[in-house]
């Protein structure tokens, strides 16, 4: 199931309440990953602006999403929830994990919301 790109600064505002995340950040054969809060936005100058208080920060342009993906499987064994967020050639621009706790479980809060986003992108 795919959500429009217009969607992305709303759904991003709602994942900054979320707590710990993992995002996986995918750029010229290179891996970039941030666990811990996605930080919150503001619109200013085209971009949609993270100012974060962990030191990860950036400047998304959100008319570049084409499409936000729910991505649903099992990886090394666990099961993984994330939003993936696409360009208009269906390349990832970056991914937003369901957190875990200490012990690696997701974490419940997180995976009852994205549950919920689904369901209601889904009607």
């Amino acid at each position: 199931m795919k959500i429009p790109g217009n969607k992305a600064q709303e759904l991003l505002e709602d994942i900054a309440n979320w707590g710990n995340t993992t995002t996986i950040i995918l750029h010229g054969g290179c891996v970039f990953e941030f666990k811990g809060h996605f930080p919150k936005g503001s619109v200013a100058q085209g971009f949609y602006n993270l100012k974060g208080e962990s030191g990860f920060e950036g400047h998304l342009n959100l008319e570049k999403v084409d499409h936000i993906a729910f991505q649903d499987k099992q990886h090394r064994g666990q099961q993984s929830y994330a939003l993936v967020f696409n360009d208009k050639d269906n390349d990832c621009m970056f991914k937003i994990f369901v957190g875990r706790n200490t012990e690696g479980q997701l974490l419940e809060n997180q995976v009852t919301r994205f549950k919920e986003l689904q369901r209601t992108y889904r009607a």
